[in-house]
């Protein structure tokens, strides 16, 4: 049996449910936090000796500074013993993510107004960006695609890679996926004093202007506290799915999808919203039924049992209005016609239409970028793109005219806020030599 909770709209404490569903999991823990600031001091501090010195102990490694950096033979080597297949899927995703993400390219642009005065935005990439890659006995090469080749796109100048080698084990598909993505430079280096390294530079590990990538809640933290230093994408949370049915996709495909997020890790968060009765039996029977023969039985389970819902709703639209209120990382539309109930969707970080559109696909290899907001943060923020790697920078050119006209709003508004430095700044733009 799986102690799955399940919840209806109808009922009078449904709201207080929900929102016990949905209480926020602790963003920091105070002793995470003191320990990930000291680390950080240490790096910033004392540079290679510190960096090396945690690696060593928190990684069980022997490395010396010059030890850390992976020299280019061996990310080639690592493409060329790849088998045929993963080749092939990787380099199948990495030109779907490329296609994808070529779309997002925003271009520099001006218009003259009817003043004269030229305005516009500048687009630039940034000069360099760091990769942060969960590593050891775990193999994340899609993160390394997600990642990478948006920056690439963007136009980035240099790519760096920091990727955990605990034990001095690192899956040769990684180094793969960099080699094929096309980053710059590796190092073999995780936790929270790569995340240091990154922002901070040391002798060996140059400073980037953004950092990227997934990570453990040391990780996390990291990025917290060098956040105004550099760049951060997002701080991420748990993984999240929602799953909106109509009742006409297979049971057993949905209890599927439900149990492609709960393996991730037991804080997971997999939903299912139907407004059909018996077909949330029929998805709770395939959970009992398929369960037993999962890999990561045990964190499915945990995952779906402590975090995991089947909600009846009383129709589509209250489904649409549920999803807006959770705002989900992952939304799977599995109805008969899901562009309809699309329009209904405000808050989603990526929406995937029709029972064959699994939120897998997303995971690896569709296009689009499987970084994305979690714990509600999809009503402000968005996934993962070349934007993330792009600086707007905004222009104005004014002629002697133009200048002096918008001088005199200038003064007044200046006057009024009693900047008179301001003011006579504008106004001496009134005077012709």
């Amino acid at each position: 049996m799986i102690d799955i909770k399940s919840l209806a709209s109808s009922e009078a404490d449904f709201d207080q449910s929900l929102n016990v569903l949905l209480a926020d999991i602790a963003e920091s823990d105070p002793e995470v936090e003191r320990r990930v600031g000291a680390i950080i001091a240490e790096v910033r501090a004392r540079g290679d000796a510190a960096l090396v010195e945690f690696t060593n102990r928190l990684d069980r490694r022997r490395v010396r500074a010059g030890d850390l950096e992976i020299d280019r033979g061996r990310i080639q080597a690592a493409a060329r013993q790849l088998s045929t297949d993963l080749r092939a899927g990787l380099e199948t995703a990495a030109r779907r993510i490329q296609d994808f993400h070529a779309r997002q390219k925003a271009d520099s642009w001006t218009f003259e107004d009817e003043t004269g005065v030229l305005l516009g935005q500048k687009i630039t990439a940034l000069d360099r960006a760091g990769v942060y890659v969960p590593g050891g006995r775990a193999a994340y090469p899609s993160t390394v695609l997600m990642n990478v080749i948006p920056a690439r796109v963007a136009g980035v100048r240099e790519i760096i890679m920091a990727v955990p080698a605990p034990d001095d084990e690192l899956n040769p598909a990684v180094l793969a996926a960099a080699h094929i993505a096309d980053v710059d430079r590796i190092f073999t280096i995780g936790g929270a004093q790569a995340i240091a390294a990154l922002a901070f530079g040391t002798e060996t590990v140059p400073a980037v202007d953004k950092i990227v990538g997934p990570g453990n809640r040391f990780v996390a933290a990291a990025k917290r506290q060098v956040f105004g230093r550099v760049g951060i994408d997002m701080i991420a949370g748990p993984s999240e799915v929602v799953i909106v049915s109509d009742g006409t996709t297979d049971p057993d495909w949905i209890a599927m999808d439900l149990f492609a997020q709960a393996e991730h890790d037991e804080e997971a968060r997999a939903m299912l919203i139907c407004p059909d009765s018996p077909f949330l039996d029929r998805v709770r029977l395939s959970i009992l039924q398929l369960l037993p023969g999962m890999e990561r039985e045990k964190i499915i389970r945990a995952s779906l049992e402590r975090h995991g819902a089947l909600i009846r709703v009383a129709d589509l639209g209250e489904a649409a209005a549920l999803v807006n209120r959770i705002a989900p990382e992952h939304l799977e539309l599995a109805v008969a016609e899901p562009l309809e109930l699309l329009g209904q969707i405000r808050h989603a970080g990526a929406i995937f239409l029709g029972c064959h559109s699994a939120e897998v696909l997303g995971d690896y290899c569709a296009g689009p970028n499987h970084v994305l907001p979690t714990g509600r943060s999809a009503r402000f923020s968005s996934p993962l793109g070349v934007y993330d790697f792009q600086k707007r920078s905004s222009l104005t050119r004014c002629s002697a005219e133009a200048g002096a006209t918008l001088a005199k709003t200038a003064s007044v508004l200046a006057r009024a806020e009693g900047l008179t430095a301001h003011a006579r700044a504008a106004e001496y733009r009134l005077h012709k030599d």
